[in-house]
């Protein structure tokens, strides 16, 4: 028998996994504590605990080189041509009023 290698492979075209669902019991309170961490921090309560756990298993060294990155939550950034930024709506109270129409042959400036 034979130790596994890390060059395996198959090891390497193994496809990705499904996420693991986990029944969690907690106490109340710490359930309520940790939904108003996660809501700080915009996350749901399930990401947040799961951020927890990387994050204890990172600084403990027992995170696994293979584990991917956190999935991104959300809306996707809105995609455009680069340098492209979103006009903001019109403010309705910029629109023109009464007295600010003039017509062609109006020559007055600004300060009339």
């Amino acid at each position: 028998m034979t130790a596994p290698s890390g060059d395996d492979p198959a090891a390497r075209r193994r496809p990705r996994q499904q996420r693991k669902q986990v029944l969690l019991r907690l106490d109340p309170l710490v359930h309520e504590a940790l939904a108003r961490w996660a809501g700080d921090e915009l996350r749901s309560a399930n990401a947040q605990i799961e951020f927890l756990l990387r994050r204890a298993l990172a600084e403990s060294g027992r995170l696994p080189g293979e584990a991917g990155p956190l999935p991104r939550r959300g809306r996707p950034p809105a995609s455009g041509p680069p340098g492209d930024t979103p006009r903001p709506a019109p403010d309705p109270d910029d629109r023109p009023g009464p007295d600010d129409r003039r017509g062609p042959d109006d020559r007055r400036g600004p300060d009339a």
